[in-house]
């Protein structure tokens, strides 16, 4: 029977020439109707997954070899993107704004490259097709305009607004909070088009900022009714025929007892510690058995698989399974019988491993301790009725205490990253108003649960990697040599260096970096900065080992009651131990072809999850720091950029000084010194400088906070600001040559002051400028996020004409010339006349808000790329189909074909479109259509612009919008 492997591995083959399917299927000696039929119901799977591509001429190949790369777009909030392509080897790819052709952030996509830089590091590309789509619903704040509105994504990645007709409002009024079904997605200058399907309340009503942001990443609260009934039919207590039957070792005669935060209700993981007669130590690691309640293909499997993870919020969690297993039956709670995977580990003297055994057991914990109480223990803090209560326990807490300690010194000679990061709880009111930010403490207690569960985590993985079981592990590559290198370059800047070259650096080298900052100002920085050098931790079928941990084999084994993959390797644990040690081959070959899919699911929802929980936490930090403004406070420099330096606080709150705010001088930045310095005083603020600030503002519709330095003098009224803008604090704007072409010059409510040149103010080159709009551009949180490529770009100059030298990253240049530069409130230098290819540069909105435009100067826009002309028939560029019937014989044999959608480039019908200067959005499919509308009358004209979208306006307060 033929297979999608055996299609696949033929277009591989460098031998290969793109076939038809009439080829194809004399290739593989296709003879009957219904082997033809099945034949082309696979070929059109493979099509539409984009594993295989078919060509203008109707012929198949992989996307490889036809010049397309397959992956993710990763959207940026100012209109372009990158491609993170799904072969981790392949460089990512640059899409001009313009090149995205109704693809939005998360799309899987096929890419075309179009351009590659001399040596081919750096790649343009144009989306060709959108193989899945990502964003089905989007959540914003409704705007109704009459007869019309528009919803104001949260996701500032989504950079045009979504049309909402008047049928489609569902009573939603303007300010609340929506969530709208995309009906229609962006093509040419036509937005988004959707219908609201629920109202979650007016934006300043209590929680519903919370609730925006679970419906905005799309996870999941309620479970369903079938997984509820499974849940429900989970058995309260265990039985002593249980045990005796599954043949689970009796540990309930054994002081286990659990360590965890006051508020934790999933007690997923028990430890004890024995000192044995020959002096060695035995660690006892004991896990809820959940596979053993979830069991495989049941709706709770299914339910866990998609949800991937627990998601902890401020004020809530969304369990990955039901409160019934997750904090009932599952959860070790004290002193009841409870069913649990066991890693027991003998360390000798040396703290190696000689003896371990994995098995199923049961248990009954002792006592559910807390941290705090553990610390106190061992510190002598603890009050005299504490000591009393768990006196019977001292003795194994020391012997814990001692173990620890030895096993973290181990790991630390070994070579292992500590990064000590201060992490910060929100403390929330009924109401889920911020009262409190507290530092969360690590102390010793934390540190020797940590270090149990590594132990408990490489022992299980080394187990099974041996065993050439099918198994999920946890790795972490070796970091990028190119991003490393900046790294250890960069901390020359602080009188300190690193050990060797490259890919070379042993991570035993940077252990002795963050050991020899441990204490100094620069400590938390460079902890930051190291980490953003280093590729993200994820799951793999592999083991590839953990750079981080300098382990060799690591897994996740300790936490299956909120994290799918730990569930798994639980149930293929309980399978092996069941059949004696082996696997048979069918169910060997099966498990094997399902743990990469289950990895990737599960690291995809690993980056929701953190995505989440991120964001809430900026909002609620925001929120914390509104009655603040005015207020100073001590802190931090925790990055520099090209248009300001975010400074953190002891809180762990951090703001933005944005370059139009130091009025004393013009500022360089100094991208290898990551510092800024004055030109006239020479004065130096770089990463690490304690400084003293006042809040200035807090912006909560982009969960962003604005500090300013004490000793800063206000511009004078109508002062010059090199570069031709003027002062946002009012006052008429600057007229001259030197001005920007278009710039909005004055307050946030001066009128557009047009320039007699473009950047004049240094020569016809380009021109420095320190715009001095008032704080409208989009804040990049370079320096704070940990996505890598997001942070490529984050830097970039957002300032004046968007400069492309606020970030390390190869990529930045490329992306700041082809973004629209927000932000008179940054700082920029322009490029002459923009992109060599002749693209027009121009500023618009906010000060100093620049967009540059791709294509030649002397171009129209209908004609630019051969896209969507009126009445032009077929856009030149890459032709590949996206659908239609292959021929009247497939008709014959009944195959159905699904719909991918219509060819590209194809002029249709518009929904709209206007023509301006000459050009027509063609949208539709039928010849009829293929006509411009120019010429609509004035009524589908207004809607027509309304349905276009509205461009964000970031003037003064942010919530002025231009349409």
């Amino acid at each position: 029977m033929l297979t999608d492997k055996d299609i696949i591995s033929l277009m591989q083959e460098e031998a290969y020439k793109p076939m038809s399917y009439k080829e194809l299927e004399k290739h593989f000696g296709i003879e009957s109707a219904n082997e033809f039929k099945d034949f082309i119901k696979l070929l059109n799977q493979l099509e539409e997954s984009g594993h295989i591509v078919r060509g203008g001429n109707d012929r198949y190949g992989v996307p490889e070899r036809m010049n397309l790369v397959r992956g993710k777009l990763q959207a940026h909030a100012k209109g372009f993107g990158f491609l993170i392509p799904d072969d981790r080897d392949h460089p990512d790819v640059y899409i001009n704004a313009h090149d995205l052709n109704t693809a939005m952030n998360g799309d899987i996509v096929f890419v075309k490259i179009t351009a590659r830089s001399q040596g081919g590091g750096r790649l343009e590309g144009e989306v060709v097709r959108v193989i899945t789509r990502a964003n089905t619903q989007i959540v914003g704040v409704f705007q109704s305009q009459e007869t019309f509105g528009f919803v104001i994504a949260d996701d500032k990645r989504v950079s045009r607004d979504i049309f909402i007709p008047q049928h489609a409002f569902m009573g939603a009024v303007t300010g609340q909070k929506v969530v709208v079904k995309i009906v229609n997605y962006p093509e040419g200058r036509s937005a988004a088009e959707g219908e609201v399907i629920e109202i979650l309340g007016h934006k300043d009503d209590p929680g519903v900022d919370i609730l925006a942001i679970v419906r905005k990443h799309q996870l999941p609260e309620a479970f369903q009714e079938n997984v509820l009934a499974e849940a429900d039919a989970a058995p309260d207590s265990i039985t002593e025929e249980e045990i005796i039957g599954q043949g689970r070792r009796d540990l309930r005669s054994k002081r286990i007892v659990t360590i965890d935060g006051e508020d934790a209700k999933d007690l997923d993981d028990a430890v004890n510690v024995e000192l044995l007669e020959n002096g060695n130590f035995r660690l006892g690691v004991h896990i809820a058995d959940v596979s053993y309640y979830v069991r495989e293909s049941t709706a709770l499997d299914i339910e866990a698989y998609n949800r991937g993870c627990s998601v902890y919020l401020t004020d809530r969690v969304i369990p990955m399974l039901p409160h019934r297993l997750s904090n009932g039956i599952c959860s070790l709670n004290p002193r009841v019988d409870r069913l649990t995977m066991s890693c027991e580990m003998e360390f000798d003297e040396n703290l190696k491993v000689v003896n371990h055994e994995i098995f199923t057991s049961v248990i009954k914990t002792s006592e559910r301790m807390t941290y705090t109480n553990v610390r106190k223990l061992l510190t002598g803090e603890a009050e005299p009725e504490i000591v009393e209560k768990y006196a019977y326990l001292m003795e194994d807490f020391k012997r814990m205490e001692e173990l620890a300690a030895r096993l973290r010194s181990r790991r630390m000679k070994r070579g292992a990253i500590d990064f000590d990061f201060e992490e910060s709880k929100i403390i929330v009111d009924s109401e889920g108003k911020p009262t409190d930010i507290v530092k969360r403490e690590r102390s010793v207690a934390e540190m020797m649960i940590e270090e149990f569960m590594l132990a408990a985590n490489e022992t299980v993985a080394e187990h099974f990697s041996w065993m050439k079981v099918p198994f999920l592990y946890r790795v972490h590559e070796d970091p990028d040599s190119e991003k490393l290198m900046n790294f250890m370059e960069f901390v020359t800047n602080f009188g300190y260096s690193v050990k060797g070259k490259g890919n070379s650096v042993h991570p035993r080298a940077l252990q002795a970096l963050l050991e020899e900052i441990k204490g100094t100002p620069e400590e938390t920085v460079l902890s930051k900065i190291m980490l953003r050098s280093m590729k993200q931790a994820r799951y793999d079928a592999q083991s590839l080992g953990h750079f981080g941990l300098a382990a060799e084999f690591y897994s996740h084994f300790t936490s299956p009651i909120r994290r799918y993959p730990d569930l798994i390797i639980h149930r293929v644990i309980r399978e092996v131990l069941e059949s004696g040690g082996t696997l048979s081959d069918k169910r060997h070959e099966y498990l094997s072809s399902r743990m990469s899919d289950i990895a990737q699911q599960s690291s995809e929802r690993e980056r929701v999850a953190v995505d989440a929980e991120r964001e809430t936490e900026a909002l609620k930090k925001a929120q914390y720091m509104l009655d603040k403004v005015g207020e100073e406070f001590e802190g931090i420099i925790s990055s520099v950029t090209g248009f300001g330096m975010f400074v953190e606080l002891d809180n762990t709150v951090e703001g933005l000084i944005r370059l139009s705010d130091l009025t004393d001088d013009y500022y360089n930045f100094h991208e290898r010194q990551f510092a800024l310095i004055g030109e006239r005083t020479s004065k130096i603020y770089r990463i690490g400088d304690e400084i003293k600030i006042r809040v200035a503002r807090v912006n909560m519709d982009e969960h962003t906070i604005d500090f300013e330095l004490l000793d800063m003098k206000p511009r004078k009224e109508g002062g010059f600001s090199r570069g031709g803008g003027s002062s946002n604090r009012g006052g008429k704007p600057f007229k001259g040559a030197a001005g920007f072409k278009g710039f909005r010059g004055g307050s946030d409510k001066g009128k557009p002051e047009k320039g007699k040149g473009g950047f004049a103010a240094k020569g016809k080159g380009g021109a420095k400028a320190q715009g001095a709009g008032g704080g409208g551009e989009r804040k990049e949180r370079a320096g704070k996020s940990d996505k890598e490529r997001t942070e490529r770009v984050g830097q970039s100059g957002e300032a004046g004409a968007g400069r492309a030298e606020g970030g390390a990253a190869r990529r930045i240049e490329a992306a700041a010339r082809a973004s629209r530069g927000e932000g008179g409130a940054g700082q920029g230098r322009g490029e002459g006349s923009g992109r060599a290819e002749g693209g027009v540069w121009r500023a618009e909105g906010g000060a100093g808000q620049g967009k540059s435009r791709r294509g030649k100067a002397s171009t129209p826009w209908s004609e630019k790329r051969g896209k969507g002309g009126a009445g032009r028939g077929k856009a030149g560029g890459p032709k590949l189909s996206e659908g239609g019937s292959l021929s009247a014989r497939l008709e014959s044999v009944g195959a159905g074909r699904t719909e991918s959608g219509a060819a590209r480039g194809e002029s249709k019908r518009g929904r709209g479109g206007i023509a301006l200067g000459g050009e027509a959005q063609a949208r539709g499919g039928s010849p009829a259509a293929e006509r411009s509308t120019g010429g609509s009358d004035w009524a589908s004209g207004v809607n027509a612009l309304a349905k276009g979208g509205r461009r964000r306006s970031d003037d003064g307060d942010d919530k002025k919008r231009r349409r």
